[in-house]
C-alpha cells in the first residue's frame, strides 16, 4: 500500500500586506510593476488598492487589517499611525532616508527595512563608469578635441590610464564598499578615508588607510562618499583641492554642502589640469550665475547616481525579498534602528 504524506498541522498564517503612497502613485507604479506584485502575492494577500490621504477613508477596514505596508518616496506619513494601521508590525521601505517619518514608528517596535544596498549599487555603477573614464582621461580629452588643433591622436590629453593607478574614496559607507567590490577586476590601488575603517576590515575589503591629506595628494582619481552628517560640512577645502596631482580627478555623489564650493571654483580656475565631476552640490541645482556652470573642468550633472527608470524595479526586488524573509521567519537584512537617524548616508 502506498503510503501518502500526512497534512502538516503547522498552519501556515496569512500575512496581509498593502501599498500606501502620496496621491501621485507613478513610484509606487514604476517600482511595484505586475511581475513583482506577483512575487508579493506569493507570500501575502495583498490589497490592490494604493492608500493614499485622499482614499483611505474607503478603505479603512483593509488599512485595519494590514501587517506590512510597502512604500518609498513621498510616504504619507500622517497615516502611519496606530488607528489607522494596529495591526501594522513591518514598513518595507523602497528608498532611502527614512528621517521624515521613520521614529515614531521605531518607537513603537515597527520594523523598517530601506532598500538603501539597492541605491547604494546604482550609485556604485555610476562612480565606475566615471572613475574608469577619469583614469582615461576622457572628460578633459573631450573637452579640447572641441577645438580642431588638439584633436588629433598623439595631440589631445590622454590620462594616466588604469592599470595600477591610485583611487581615492572618501568615506566607507555602502556605496563606497560596493565601488570596491566593482573596483577589483582593475588592479588598482585603492587608498581609503574613514575614521572607523579598523585596519583588519581594511585588510579584508583590500583597502589602504589613509589621511585625507594622503587621499588628496596621491591618487589620480579621489570620489567622494562622506556621511551626511553636519560636522562633515565644508571639510573638503580649497588647500585639500589644492594639494590634487597633476591631471587629477574628483568625483562627488557625496553631498554638495561637505565641499567648500568657494575652494573648489578657486582652485579650478588656477588649474585647468584638474577635473570635477559634481552630480551633487549646494545648493542643487547651483544658483545663476555660479561659476560651477562656466569652467571647462566642471562637468555637472543632476544628482541623477542614484535608482532612476529601469533601476527603479531594483528597489522593489530589495524590499520584497525582505518580504520573504518576513514570511519564513528569518532575520530582516537592512532594517533601520533609532541610532541609525542619527548618520544618515
Amino acid at each position: 500500500m502506498t503510503s501518502h504524506p500526512q497534512p502538516s498541522k503547522h498552519v501556515i498564517r496569512t500575512i496581509q500586506a498593502g501599498f500606501v503612497s502620496s496621491p501621485d502613485c507613478s513610484a509606487i507604479n514604476r517600482i511595484f510593476d505586475a511581475p513583482r506584485r506577483g512575487r508579493i502575492a506569493r507570500v501575502a494577500q495583498l490589497s490592490p488598492v494604493i492608500l493614499t490621504p485622499e482614499n483611505f477613508g474607503q478603505y479603512r477596514e483593509d488599512a485595519a487589517r494590514m501587517e506590512v505596508l510597502f512604500a518609498t518616496w513621498g510616504i504619507p506619513s500622517e497615516l502611519l499611525t496606530p488607528e489607522i494601521f494596529p495591526q501594522l508590525r513591518v514598513v518595507l521601505y523602497a528608498g532611502g532616508s527614512i528621517k521624515g517619518f521613520g521614529r515614531p514608528l521605531l518607537e513603537r517596535e515597527i520594523q523598517i527595512t530601506t532598500a538603501k544596498a539597492a541605491n547604494a549599487l546604482c550609485v556604485a555603477q555610476f562612480c565606475l563608469g566615471q572613475i574608469i573614464l577619469a583614469c582615461k582621461g576622457y572628460f578633459r580629452n573631450t573637452q579640447l578635441c572641441r577645438q580642431p588643433a588638439m584633436a588629433a591622436p598623439g595631440v589631445a590629453f590622454v590620462g594616466a590610464g588604469l592599470y595600477g593607478e591610485k583611487i581615492a574614496l572618501i568615506g566607507m559607507g555602502a556605496v563606497a564598499r560596493e565601488l570596491v567590490r566593482l573596483l577589483r577586476p582593475f588592479q588598482l590601488q585603492i587608498q581609503a578615508v574613514d575614521p572607523y575603517l579598523a585596519p583588519a576590515e581594511a585588510e579584508m575589503l583590500g583597502v589602504q588607510i589613509v589621511t585625507m591629506e594622503q587621499a588628496f595628494a596621491e591618487p589620480y582619481v579621489i570620489s567622494n562618499h562622506l556621511p551626511n552628517l553636519p560636522e562633515l560640512v565644508g571639510v573638503l577645502d580649497g588647500p585639500l583641492f589644492a594639494s590634487m596631482r597633476r591631471d587629477a580627478t574628483f568625483i562627488n555623489t557625496g553631498r554638495g554642502a561637505q565641499v567648500n564650493e568657494s575652494g573648489l571654483i578657486e582652485v579650478l580656475r588656477r588649474r585647468p589640469d584638474l577635473t570635477a565631476l559634481l552630480d551633487v552640490t549646494d545648493p542643487e541645482p547651483p544658483k545663476p550665475g555660479s561659476p560651477l556652470y562656466e569652467l571647462p573642468n566642471v562637468q555637472l550633472s543632476s544628482h541623477l547616481a542614484g535608482a532612476y527608470h529601469d533601476e527603479l524595479p531594483r528597489l522593489g526586488d530589495c524590499v520584497i525579498d525582505e518580504l520573504e524573509r518576513y514570511a519564513a521567519e528569518q532575520p530582516l537584512l537592512y532594517v533601520e534602528r533609532l541610532e541609525h537617524l542619527e548618520r544618515t548616508a
